[in-house]
This record gives structure tokens, sequence and C-alpha cells, in this order.
């Protein structure tokens, strides 16, 4: 069944070099139930054929895909914030080019943000694949607090729907090398620091196309900024001083064997 509702979603989206997996991840979008959506590309000067990929979905839906360009290589979060500025719709919803999600994510999400008047955040569980199928999944917090943040991010970044406001009362996404793979720690603690509050769908709507080795592989200054935004949440929303000790788990973790994290992690 297609359903359409008055609420606009507009689909924020940065890509770069993923031409292999951009198709995919669009027809996803085309394939929702709910059907008032637009989607925001902007490529980040990609090498491969990811512009000729979004170019064609640009011809194909004129009145729903849009394509910006970065003037050079910027990340994520500039690339982002370039696609708020044309987002027009009631909703900002996230997806990456590589990934896949559920033909009724949009409606389930939009339901929720309906039904919740005082909610701004909606994500859901996600699952991790790669070529060899799904790996592995998140279990996340139906309704998380402030104290929430003090283990990590409480929301998916990629598979959230979020109230167009709460993006405009904290100006979108702060750039900072010091927020680099914690970019999304960041926004949500500005948004719990203004009042808004979110929620996690339990069911795993969205795919992300993920390598299970890669957590193991990332790297120790991204564990510092993980650590530095633990601090900042503390801080910006009012946590017991007592929870700096918090900060401590992310260097903690960077400086265990790869092989030791991951029999860890398979076991979280």
């Amino acid at each position: 069944m297609v359903l359409k509702m008055n609420e606009k979603i507009s689909v924020i989206m940065g890509i770069y070099n993923c031409a292999e997996t951009l198709e995919e991840a669009l027809d996803c979008i085309v394939k929702q139930t709910y059907t008032n959506w637009e989607v925001i590309m902007c490529d980040d000067c990609s090498t491969d054929h990811t512009v000729k990929i979004a170019e064609k979905y640009v011809i194909e839906y004129p009145n729903q895909f849009v394509l910006l360009k970065n003037d050079e290589n910027k990340g994520l979060n500039y690339t982002l914030n370039k696609c708020l500025k044309s987002a027009d719709g009631d909703y900002i919803a996230r997806m990456d080019g590589d990934d896949l999600c559920a033909e009724d994510r949009f409606e389930k999400e939009v339901e929720a943000l309906r039904k919740n008047p005082k909610i701004a955040i909606v994500s859901t569980d996600m699952s991790f694949f790669d070529e060899n199928g799904v790996w592995g999944k998140t279990y996340t917090e139906l309704y998380p607090t402030k104290e929430s943040f003090l283990k990590g991010t409480p929301f998916c970044h990629a598979a959230c729907m979020v109230r167009k406001e709460a993006y405009e009362k904290v100006k979108g996404y702060s750039i900072s090398d010091r927020l680099l793979r914690v970019e999304d720690y960041h926004l949500w603690i500005k948004m719990y620091a203004k009042g808004f509050k979110g929620m996690n769908l339990q069911e795993s709507l969205y795919s992300m196309r993920d390598d299970r080795n890669a957590q193991g592989r990332r790297k120790f200054k991204y564990r510092l900024n993980e650590a530095y935004v633990k601090k900042v949440a503390i801080k910006e929303l009012g946590l017991k001083k007592r929870n700096y000790v918090w900060c401590l788990r992310p260097i903690i973790i960077g400086l265990l064997p790869g092989s030791l994290y991951r029999i860890l992690h398979r076991k979280k």
C-alpha cells in the first residue's frame, strides 16, 4: 500500500565515491510506502561515477531529487549542512549512499512523530551487513534520557528522522576536527540541551553496509574525539561531575588489543 500524508520529508545525503552502492540505496527511497519526500544529495568531490548515477535519478525524478556539489572535499558535516539549506520538508531524514532501509521505514517514523508531538528525534534499530550477509544489529533504548549519553550515542544517525525545527534550533551540524566520527553524537547532545527528546523504534528498519572488523580498526584519535564529546555531554546536559569517569571508557577501549576488543564487542 502506498501512503501519502501532508508532512514532507527531506532526505539529506552526503555522497562520496559510492558508485557501486548508490543506486541500490536510492531505490530504497523510491520504493517507500510513504511518498511525500525529496532527496537532497550533495557530492563531496567523488572521483568515481557517483555523480553520474545521482544525475540519473535527478533526470528520472526531477521533482524529488536534487543534486548539489562541493567545489572541494569538505567532509560530511559541511556537506550535510549544505543539504539542510536546500531542504524544505517538515522532517529531515538521513540515508547513506551505501546502505539499505525497509520500504515502510518512512511510514513508521512519520507515524511515531505524529503520535508523539513531544518527540523530535526518531531512529530505529539497525542491522549490519557485508558481502556475506547480516552479521550484527543494534539494541537501542526506547526513550533515551540525558544519562543515556554517558554510554554513547543513543540514536543511529543514518536511520534517523528529525523535526526540522530541532535542526534549526541547533544550527545544524558543528564542524570541528574534534568531532570527526562523532558528529551525530554531538548533534543529539545539542538537541537534548535545547530541550528536544527522542525515541527509537524497536525494530531494524535500516541496514548499514559495514565491515565486521571495522570497529576494531578504529583510529585512536577518534576514540579521543568520543571522550571529548562525552565531556561535552556532561557539561551541556548538566550531569553530575562524577560522570567524567565515563570519558576514560573510549580511551581504555582504544588501548585494547584488536582481538580482545572484537570478542567483547561480539558479546555486547
